[in-house]
């Protein structure tokens, strides 16, 4: 396996992973606390790479130390406080009410709701392929929505889901701004602190429940904090540099398979059959809107030749 497929591999394992530990540590820690601790370990684990980075690179003009200046200073702290800290505590908050499974599901609507934003925002249209992507994926979240049963699934714990994925392509977008002037590991150097100062009011919760938390729960959270954040968005961004978008998009669809497993084997708990259809319809939609998937000819406007928005995939959510 070369670097980027091991890279990409990694990355899609520790997210994976992600709402698995999540789900166990949110039986500990209350959602704004998990999110502090996991950003405050972030922050140090990334202030160790960026440490062996500059001093690999020797006079290299870029140092992830020093933070950006001006715009692009302020949108990477708002794409950090939106993407680190909100959609963090919001998660956290959705695992208590759903199971990991679920979650992993609506956030994977990220994809969908950058394209959306994105042909708002930044003029780049509607193709037919996105408005089906679009309608499919809505039948699948009503179905997540109404296809509760298990005793840790409710409205509440859905909406949650889907203002997480909103937080996350809003994060996103600005992100994607952030990219055109400031590298990968300084925007997720400075977007993490961001994030970190987001959750500073939790710290006095924090104190308590690490105290009184089992080494187990306080496990899961160094786990997050190390892995899924700040291990796995460096290796995202080294493999998104090395392969095609589209190729990457394809990989992250892996993602709410996998936390359905694990959940099952380490959790002992799966969505209920009417979720899991919903789910599929969701990633369905979301490989249509990727271009993953090709809409079919009956259903294109006469005449159409080219999508509105020229036939260009929106980049992917967790593209950086």
């Amino acid at each position: 396996m070369n670097l980027p497929a091991l890279a990409a591999a990694t990355t899609v394992a520790l997210w994976s992973l992600s709402f698995i530990a999540i789900r166990s540590a949110g039986q500990a820690f209350s959602p704004g606390v998990l999110a502090f601790g996991r950003l405050a370990i972030a922050v140090v684990t990334l202030v160790v790479i960026a440490a062996v980075v500059v001093r690999r690179s020797s006079g290299a003009a870029s140092n992830p130390f020093v933070p950006p200046r001006g715009r692009s200073l302020a949108l990477v702290i708002a794409y950090g406080a939106a993407w680190f800290g909100a959609y963090s505590v919001v998660l956290n908050w959705a695992e208590q009410h759903i199971d990991a499974g679920t979650a992993a599901l609506l956030v994977n609507l990220a994809p969908i709701l950058v394209a959306v934003f994105a042909g708002f925002f930044l003029g780049e249209g509607f193709s037919t392929r996105l408005v089906v992507g679009i309608a499919i994926a809505f039948g699948g979240v009503v179905l997540i929505t109404v296809g509760g049963g298990e005793r840790h699934a409710d409205w509440l714990g859905v909406g949650l889901g889907l203002l997480a994925a909103v937080l996350y392509a809003a994060g996103v977008l600005v992100q994607k701004v952030a990219l055109g002037t400031v590298d990968a590991l300084t925007a997720t150097f400075w977007g993490a602190i961001a994030g970190l100062v987001v959750t500073l009011p939790f710290v006095p919760a924090a104190i308590g429940e690490v105290a009184s938390a089992a080494a187990a729960d306080i496990g899961w959270m160094v786990f997050l904090g190390i892995g899924p954040t700040a291990i796995a968005f460096s290796t995202w961004a080294y493999a998104l540099a090395r392969t095609s978008a589209g190729a990457m998009a394809a990989t992250t669809l892996v993602v709410p398979a996998l936390v359905i497993v694990l959940s099952w084997l380490l959790l002992a708990e799966v969505p209920t059959p009417l979720r899991i259809v919903g789910g599929v319809l969701c990633l369905v939609g979301v490989a249509l809107t990727r271009g993953l998937l090709r809409v079919p000819l009956r259903w294109r406007r006469v005449g159409e030749e080219q999508p509105v928005d020229g036939g260009q995939a929106v980049s992917d959510p967790r593209g950086k």
